[in-house]
């Protein structure tokens, strides 16, 4: 099994024990993470293999055009997520975590600006980031990956900021 399988399998298995077993079981699944880090250190995927990769070529890096897109949540949106999840959601729930998407070509531009390149941008092959990063990176980013959180809107009334981390 990849990394995908096996969240997928364990996302089914929260599920189930929450239907078959009396278990009270709630998944969430975050789309890409970002923001300050609220807990013990750790780095998400994309980001920093975009900012290193961004730091060697001296322009913000994108693979292919830069069209894909992912979906994006703020680490305090996300945390704001979980008090209604386990208190109002129903049993073996499934909720995504978003709070806007972006393309990988706006993040691109983003990086470079952050970086001090000016906004510069380059693409990167899809071969060439697999080759150098593994297969990993056909799905973390040369992928789109577009959810949106209609049911923790509509259903626990979780209300994340809505403006992008991208842009403006």
């Amino acid at each position: 099994m990849n990394i995908r399988e096996d969240r997928v399998a364990i996302n089914n298995q929260v599920r189930r024990a929450g239907i078959n077993d009396a278990v009270r079981s709630v998944v969430i699944v975050p789309s890409m993470i970002y923001g300050e880090v609220l807990g013990l250190p750790t780095d998400s995927d994309q980001l920093p293999q975009i900012i290193r990769k961004s730091r060697k070529v001296g322009a913000g890096v994108h693979v292919g055009k830069g069209v894909n897109r992912w979906s994006y949540v703020d680490i305090r949106d996300l945390a704001q997520l979980y008090l209604p999840a386990l208190t109002k959601a129903p049993s073996a729930s499934y909720f995504f975590a978003e709070n806007g998407e972006e393309s990988y070509g706006d993040i691109a531009i983003a990086v470079s600006k952050a970086l001090g390149f000016g906004g510069k941008t380059v693409s990167w092959s899809a071969e060439d980031a697999i080759a150098e990063l593994g297969d990993w990176a056909r799905f973390a980013i040369a992928s789109n990956s577009r959810v949106r959180a209609v049911h923790a809107r509509n259903l626990l009334g979780w209300k994340p900021a809505e403006e992008s981390c991208w842009t403006g």
